[in-house]
């Protein structure tokens, strides 16, 4: 599923959005992407991706993921994932590269680097 697409060609999001609205419009579909149920198909698809993780140590997985089966796997779960995010940003009206920038932001403030380097501690506790 990895394509040799070079970045000229890469679609924004607002172009995949319109690309996976177009796609949904054509089958009719909108009926069906209630703002709960596109929540609860993410989640679905979050946990397709975890599967692809459960009960394999650490260290094998990683080197698993380096396959060409296990990476093919890989990016179709992420794609879903994507694309739900997609639709459930676009049904509420989120601007999900705005939102997104915003966390980064937020998060430098929460984990300062001289703080959190090299820790997994949370920010409440730095």
């Amino acid at each position: 599923m990895t394509t040799d697409i070079n970045n000229e060609d890469r679609p924004s999001l607002d172009e995949l959005t319109n690309r996976l609205l177009e796609f949904r419009d054509a089958r009719d579909w909108r009926q069906f992407h209630s703002l709960k149920d596109l929540i609860l198909s993410l989640n679905l698809e979050a946990s397709e991706l975890l599967e692809l993780a459960q009960w394999k140590p650490e260290a094998s997985f990683e080197a698993e993921a380096q396959t060409e089966p296990m990476r093919q796997r890989l990016a179709e779960e992420c794609a879903d994932v994507l694309l739900y995010l997609l639709l459930v940003a676009e049904r509420s009206g989120i601007d999900l590269q705005a939102v997104a920038a915003e966390k980064i932001a937020a998060n430098a403030i929460k984990y300062p680097v001289n703080k959190a380097r090299g820790t997994a501690t949370k920010y409440t506790e730095l």
